[in-house]
């Protein structure tokens, strides 16, 4: 579609034509419509939809028509509902309200205006009819129900009016969750031996400690990465609506030197040093004064997502990705991103009692794709936000920035955890589990054959493993030792056991 009939505000409808009306400084909405001579039809342009309306869809120059339109038709972008009916007198909402006093949309937009605005309007509380839902479950992943009687609205939103993320409730995402890869990773750890298994788990918590601080290009002391896998050891009982217990991690998992006794009351940002020694932008973070009340906000959505109701993937990206939008630290939001992940997956049962899926490590093999989905987020928002270097090369920020993190599309952060969390126990956890099974069979039969040192049988069959089954030439002379033909038998040894034969 041209970029002379997108200015068409002629043709808007919707989300789109409320954003351009009210001149709203927040991105376009996911899902643009239009009214436009000729048949209903769609376009994908990307992760965008756009929608193809016959004209006797068209909704004029009234705020209502397409505030209407868009609660009917339209995936919900809080950003802009929000936004557009704080720019609305209060008389439009009431004057539609009584002229439709049961009606579903005009009550819809009461609850809207009344939840995230915080004004009452003057209408008296509903009576009759049935409830309707805040959010339409056909095309969005909801919350846990609560009513509001006023209103006469199932509020099902994700979160409150601090802090609201919504999910698009793709065919993506939905393919996803019908995998039950919790399920599948229930049955692949019931079948190993137990001793065997806590093995794997404690080279899995490594294994997820390392990737998350290499994600971030760090290599931790032994210190450091030590107080991160007892972390991650007590996911499942982390209490996110605790602030001390949120500024402990942070403690734990940094240099003491830039341990936290508050969440930050400065601008901080995302970006690079390029080669002339200017920074390079990338993302700007809350203005500091906003962060408190978003972290309010983030504590009660952490709680909500995980009372029941809201797939534990979706609910541990939601919970995660918002946390790290936030930056409430100078230092290790990352890495507390990411050991949100963990919690939610174990405080809601998904991953198996005491098992780790090794996400970070998951992300490491598709970090582009990591990448992207935060710039998804960040980008669109730096053209958006007044911003300026002070003279001592500190950035402040103008204009009120707080809606864009209150409420945000995560769809793309979500569709992109649940593959990752997909690779992970398909990947991850089936080859550590079959490593482990593999490598105590080649530690039997190489014994079998050289009463060796463990650690000296150990290091040679994980060569051996490394190169199919065979010890390099490169590798041969750490073993001095051992002769040509013993070599020759264990190699035999280890292919068998890679290849599952018995021995004989």
């Amino acid at each position: 579609m041209s970029d002379a009939f997108r200015e068409n505000s002629d043709a808007l409808i919707g989300h789109a034509w409320l954003r351009t009306h009210f001149g709203l400084r927040v991105p376009p909405p996911f899902t643009e419509s239009y009214a436009v001579a000729g048949a209903r039809r769609r376009e994908v342009s990307g992760r965008r939809i756009i929608e193809f309306y016959p004209r006797s869809y068209a909704t004029g120059d009234d705020p209502v028509a397409n505030l209407r339109f868009a609660l009917r038709y339209e995936p919900a972008d809080l950003r802009i509902l929000v936004g557009a009916l704080a720019a609305m007198p209060p008389e439009t909402i009431e004057n539609w309200v009584r002229a439709e006093p049961t009606g579903a949309y005009a009550r819809r937009a009461w609850f809207f205006y009344e939840h995230f605005l915080g004004r009452q309007l003057d209408l008296p509380d509903v009576t009759t009819g049935n409830y309707v839902f805040a959010l339409d479950e056909k095309k969005h992943i909801t919350g846990e129900r609560r009513n509001s009687q006023r209103h006469r609205v199932a509020d099902n939103l994700l979160g409150t009016p601090a802090c609201c993320p919504t999910v698009r409730r793709t065919q993506r995402l939905l393919e996803r969750m019908a995998l039950h890869v919790d399920a599948e990773a229930r049955t692949l750890v019931e079948s190993y031996d137990p001793a065997l298994l806590a093995r794997a788990v404690t080279y899995l918590y490594t294994k997820e400690t390392r990737s998350s601080f290499a994600i971030e290009g760090e290599n931790p002391s032994p210190q450091r990465a030590e107080r991160f896998i007892a972390a991650l050891r007590r996911a499942a009982g982390f209490d996110t609506g605790s602030k001390a217990a949120i500024v402990d991690l942070q403690n734990a998992i940094v240099d003491p030197r830039y341990a936290a006794r508050d969440w930050r009351d400065f601008q901080n940002f995302v970006g690079s040093t390029t080669v002339d020694f200017r920074e390079d932008v990338h993302f700007i973070c809350p203005r500091p004064q906003d962060v408190p009340a978003l972290m309010e906000g983030w504590m009660d959505l952490a709680r909500r997502l995980m009372a029941g109701g809201v797939d534990p993937v979706v609910a541990a990206a939601v919970t995660a990705f918002a946390f790290v939008f936030i930056h409430p630290f100078e230092d290790g939001n990352g890495r507390i991103h990411r050991f949100m992940i963990h919690h939610v997956l174990s405080r809601t049962g998904f991953s198996p009692g005491g098992v780790i899926f090794p996400v970070s490590a998951a992300i490491i093999r598709d970090q582009r794709g990591y990448d992207e989905v935060l710039e998804s987020f960040s980008q669109p928002l730096l053209a958006l936000t007044d911003w300026a270097w002070t003279a001592e090369r500190e950035i402040v920020v103008h204009n009120d920035t707080a809606p864009f993190f209150r409420f945000f599309d995560a769809t793309s952060v979500v569709e992109y955890l649940y593959d990752r969390v997909v690779d992970t126990v398909q990947i991850d956890l089936k080859e550590e589990l079959g490593f482990l099974e593999v490598f105590d069979r080649a530690f039997e039969s190489v014994r079998d054959i050289v009463d060796m040192p463990d650690r000296r049988a150990s290091l040679l069959i994980r060569l051996m493993l490394q190169n199919g089954g065979r010890l390099s030439l490169a590798k041969r002379a750490q073993f001095t030792e051992l002769t040509d033909e013993e070599i020759a038998a264990m190699e035999i040894a280890v292919q068998k056991a890679k290849a599952g034969v018995p021995e004989d």
